[in-house]
């Protein structure tokens, strides 16, 4: 496996971990729809949280969400609806970024809530 899908590897594992010490229930990780791919599928509440999962091994080039462009966005939240169809769930949604930076022995987690919306 190449290095980077490791880092991948890692950053999402952290970030179920983090997701679950804060009382979010995991519904899907990786689940893909087409082309498109949603890193976790979670729930809190009565909050369904489709979470973009950001990782690097340095932050020299800024912070990994502001790598989560308009067309990222527009492609995760297609899946967000094929999702939601597929398993015929009417709650409301929340677009959510992780962002993990790794280096060293230090890593950095950072939750964004709400951080972006689908257009209307």
């Amino acid at each position: 496996m190449a290095e980077h899908n490791q880092l991948g590897e890692k950053g999402e594992t952290l970030a179920v971990a983090l997701l679950q010490k804060k009382g979010y229930s995991i519904l899907a990780e990786n689940w893909r729809f087409s082309k498109n791919e949603l890193d976790i599928v979670a729930r809190i509440g009565d909050t369904m949280v489709f979470v973009e999962v950001k990782t690097r091994s340095t932050d020299v080039f800024g912070d990994p969400s502001k790598s989560v462009v308009k067309g990222k966005q527009k492609r995760t939240i297609e899946a967000a609806n094929a999702y939601l169809e597929k398993f015929e769930i009417d709650l409301e949604a929340r677009f959510d970024i992780i962002s993990v930076v790794t280096f060293g022995n230090k890593t950095n987690i950072d939750h964004m809530e709400d951080a972006f919306f689908p257009l209307a």
